[in-house]
């Protein structure tokens, strides 16, 4: 795994601009960054990122279906007992998932250490799938790359034919907030790739969903939502004024509702205590259990609710040396053993393995000068060059 610097494509942002990637800059400073690349080997992503990306999945359904028929690891997870029922009869059901990332500390020698999984409502996904992609082809095309360069990246793909196969009700809403531009190009993106794969499709902001008197979600003009994607988190969902009525409702939900057990951060201590020692995995705590960790070695505290970094401090020597604030500190807290992110020259460096249904298909690059990943943390293309 190398760090290359490289010369941008001069014509790069106009094309950002006529493909919609409009988010491409964050208050005058680089989102998409293509002044360099990551070069991973073929053997690197296979076995170091693909296969544990792969495993860690299936040891997550496996925690899923412990945990579904067990109380106090819903009450550990903080999962409203509202929901409790209606989260086992979707595991129950086989309610399809489509999509979710893990983030890995990995420098290409030691084995990847799985930071956290982002089930539920992972972002980056148009630039990892489409943009990193567009770049790579260009790049080759022009020189700028050895033709036979490659990149772990069959994303696109593998969504439209699971959305394809798991054939939900139609038209199948496509809902974000208002006024936030990244998760509507990530919604956008992601309805093109339903109507790609066949489906009719609708859009409709969170805050216009409303709920008709028999009790079914319906959009702003008060027609039915038979099916939802939803770029807002379940917890968020379940807090909301129409959340009381998602277990009676009729509406098809990508991502399913189990999958609100899976984007809990409660999910790293119970995988260390049902795989100690695992190799791809950190110990991790729930706040509680505090002294079980050596301060000394440092630890990240995080809480179990939270996105793009908020609300994380890294701790070492009983000291808070980084930390970002967030609206995230109102729910617990569990402790991972601290791995810094691989650091090349002054960048500290994570690794996105994107899994589709039941597999590994593909990665992204984030790197930030703090050791904590943001939302504004620069998004760098790789390629695989043996």
């Amino acid at each position: 795994m190398q760090r290359v610097k490289i010369q941008e494509r001069h014509d790069w942002k106009a094309q950002a601009k006529q493909l919609g990637f409009k988010f491409h800059t964050f208050d005058g400073e680089p989102y998409w960054d293509e002044s360099a690349y990551y070069r991973f080997t073929l053997a690197q992503v296979e076995n170091d990122i693909e296969d544990p990306s792969t495993e860690i999945h299936a040891m997550c359904l496996d925690l899923v279906d412990r945990a579904v028929s067990d109380e106090s690891m819903l009450e550990q997870l903080r999962i409203p007992r509202l929901y409790w029922d209606h989260i086992r009869e979707s595991w129950s059901r086989g309610d399809k998932q489509l999509y979710g990332r893990m983030d890995f500390c990995y420098d290409g020698r030691a084995p990847a250490k799985f930071y956290e999984y982002n089930a539920d409502t992972p972002t980056s996904l148009y630039e990892s799938a489409f943009f990193q992609w567009v770049w790579l082809e260009q790049c080759i095309e022009r020189g700028m790359l050895p033709a036979e360069s490659d990149q772990f990246n069959s994303i696109q793909e593998q969504l439209i034919a699971t959305l394809a196969k798991i054939d939900p009700p139609t038209p199948l809403y496509f809902a974000c907030c208002k006024d936030t531009e990244e998760d509507r190009g990530t919604v956008q993106y992601m309805e093109d790739c339903a109507v790609q794969a066949g489906l009719k499709t609708k859009f409709v902001y969170v805050e216009d969903i409303g709920i008709s008197p028999d009790g079914q979600f319906t959009d702003k003009d008060s027609y039915t939502i038979p099916a939802l994607f939803k770029l807002y988190p379940w917890e968020f969902m379940m807090a909301e004024e129409f959340g009381p009525y998602i277990p009676k409702s009729d509406t098809w939900f990508i991502e399913p509702t189990w999958k609100a057990l899976l984007s809990n951060k409660g999910i790293l201590p119970l995988l260390w205590q049902l795989h100690p020692n695992h190799p791809n995995l950190l110990p991790a705590y729930f706040e509680d259990e505090q002294h079980k960790l050596a301060i000394k070695t440092g630890w990240v505290r995080k809480p179990l609710f939270s996105r793009e970094g908020s609300n994380i401090s890294v701790m070492l020597d009983g000291n808070v040396c980084e930390k970002v604030d967030g609206p995230y500190d109102d729910g617990g807290y569990i402790l991972q053993h601290y791995s810094p992110p691989a650091t090349f020259g002054e960048h500290h460096t994570i690794v996105g393995s994107w899994i589709v249904a039941d597999r590994a298909v593909g990665m992204s690059i984030r790197e930030d000068s703090s050791v904590i990943t943001k939302d504004t943390s620069r998004f760098i293309p790789h390629v695989i060059v043996d």
